[in-house]
């Protein structure tokens, strides 16, 4: 729980280019309704930014903020807002002025892929913490020694992370339920129309389970054996034994729930990771071949191709703005 003798909690939202903003409004529309409920003003936030200037995000609108960096303002809890291209980014004066912050005792929050900007600055160290599910993958390589978890949210002492969208307005409706009530929690959620306050151990995506219902565990557990063996894949015999099927029978329930085999199941399973690590991360595209599983680069490079029309350093250009629409349809044809 955020901690503040005042009557008023005092919230900043620092704010980095490309930001989210549903994830920023999420956790901001549910304490302006707090006070709207309450008629009283238990919080008030003001925003901020490396120097001070306004910040696009990333659907294109341009805020303008209060602060810089370097404000002397008092806080309980500054909450940094993430987006898109996190990794790319170099903020050293964000990095400053967490430590400072650190240092006197206001709780740090990240929302969407803020993550990073707190890794950055050994602030989770020891702690649990989360992040789009996007950016899992490419997190938990360039910080191996983190805990990061496919949760919703993570509220671990003073260090509160979640993986953006509407999680944060989860996150916060939990914040005000341990401060203000579970009334006045449930009155803001019934505001926003919200079936439920979902927990910090609610997932990020939809289970398998749900989408193929739950008559069909021994498939779920197929794939779930898949997601957790990426860099070395089983086999589809070892898959078979683990779950107590033929091939044959494993390959029929993937035909008809998946509508595909299971090698190609895995195969794309497997692509889809390394897509993540080749825009989310600086990782070499041969450490990212290697991480998910593929005996080789060349190998690597064309699976990836037939499969997103594109070759993985083509496609981590063109993220990058480095490559014109004209070579990629080209690429696109001789694929």
């Amino acid at each position: 729980m955020i901690g503040s003798r005042e009557p008023t909690t005092r919230i900043g939202f620092y704010l980095v280019p490309q930001f989210s903003m549903l994830a920023f409004s999420s956790a901001l529309e549910v304490l302006r309704m707090c006070n709207q409920l309450s008629g009283q003003p238990l919080y008030r936030w003001t925003l901020a930014s490396s120097d001070g200037g306004p910040v696009t995000c990333s659907n294109g609108i341009s805020l303008s903020v209060e602060h810089s960096a370097q404000t002397r303002e008092r806080y309980d809890a500054v909450f940094f807002c993430g987006g898109l291209n996190i990794h790319k980014l170099q903020d050293d004066l964000a990095i400053q002025w967490l430590r400072q912050l650190d240092k006197q005792g206001v709780v740090l929050g990240a929302l969407c892929t803020a993550t990073y900007l707190l890794a950055r600055a050994d602030l989770l160290n020891g702690y649990r913490c989360t992040i789009h599910w996007e950016n899992l993958a490419a997190a938990r390589e360039e910080f191996p020694h983190l805990v990061i978890s496919p949760e919703l949210y993570e509220i671990d002492r003073n260090r509160y992370t979640c993986a953006g969208g509407t999680a944060p307005l989860d996150m916060m409706l939990n914040e005000v339920r341990a401060r203000h009530g579970s009334d006045l929690a449930t009155r803001v959620s019934e505001q926003f129309m919200c079936e439920r306050i979902r927990d910090q151990n609610d997932r990020q995506r939809v289970p398998l389970t749900q989408r193929i219902g739950a008559s069909q565990p021994k498939l779920a557990e197929a794939v779930s054996l898949m997601e957790a063996n990426i860099e070395e894949p089983m086999t589809l015999d070892e898959l078979s034994h683990h779950v107590g099927l033929s091939r044959r029978q494993l390959e029929r329930l993937f035909q008809r729930y998946l509508s595909c085999v299971p090698t190609r199941y895995y195969l794309e399973l497997r692509l889809e990771r390394a897509r993540q690590l080749l825009l989310q991360s600086s990782m070499p595209i041969v450490d990212i071949a290697l991480a998910c599983g593929f005996v080789s680069a060349p190998h690597f490079s064309k699976c990836y191709r037939d499969t997103f029309s594109l070759p993985p350093r083509d496609e981590r250009r063109r993220a990058a703005g480095l490559l014109d629409d004209d070579r990629t349809s080209r690429s696109s044809k001789r694929s």
